[in-house]
């Protein structure tokens, strides 16, 4: 089963409060929509509130082709979780894809993305499962180096072999760059960090 589809037929079932389990390792991705405040304010909210829809219907339908599940909106923003990097990868690059198709000159929806991969912890919150941790830290923070458009890989993503697979099968296609730089709360560690670009 899918993690969506896992959410969906457990969604009565819960740990109880307060109780944690480890569910092993996990991509998690966090994306925004880039400058949605400024939409709101230029087109109004009806208008600005129908593309964030777009967004939205674009991101579930590319997370459920690969068996993700979207764990939370905040805002337009979206955290999701997947069993593999490369799926969280290829869901990301048709998000970008559709958000594309659905962009016009003066209005592109540009999506934010970040995939982080590692441990996690599943803990029941507002009677949904949530998960947390360094992982779950890290993905969120990674989101903020992101340009729109693009999508910034961790480490523990880039060298995945399938991911590996996936971007010399698309090499031609993609623009890769890697820096390296700090993270808000992690000052004491230098990442090395991948941005992507579609062609």
């Amino acid at each position: 089963t899918t993690l969506q589809q896992f959410r969906d037929l457990f969604a009565n079932e819960a740990l109880r409060p307060g109780m944690q389990i480890s569910v092993g390792q996990l991509t998690i991705v966090f994306t925004d929509l880039r400058d949605s405040t400024r939409m709101y304010r230029e087109i109004g909210d009806a208008p600005a509130f129908g593309l964030v829809l777009n967004h939205f219907d674009a991101l579930r339908e590319a997370i459920a082709a690969e068996g993700g599940a979207i764990v939370k909106t905040i805002g337009d923003a979206v955290m999701a979780a997947f069993w593999r990097p490369a799926s969280a990868l290829r869901a990301m690059m048709q998000a970008q894809a559709r958000l594309m198709a659905l962009s016009s000159e003066e209005r592109p929806l540009l999506l934010k993305a970040a995939l982080h991969h590692g441990p996690a912890i599943a803990v029941n919150l507002n009677e949904r499962l949530d998960y947390f941790g360094s992982t779950v830290n890290v993905a969120s923070r990674l989101e903020k180096f992101s340009q729109g458009g693009d999508m910034i890989l961790s480490e523990e993503v880039y060298v995945d072999p399938e991911v590996q697979q996936l971007l010399r099968d698309l090499r031609p296609e993609l623009k890769i760059e890697s820096f390296v730089t700090q993270i808000r709360g992690y000052d004491e560690q230098e990442f090395c960090l991948w941005r992507l670009h579609t062609m």
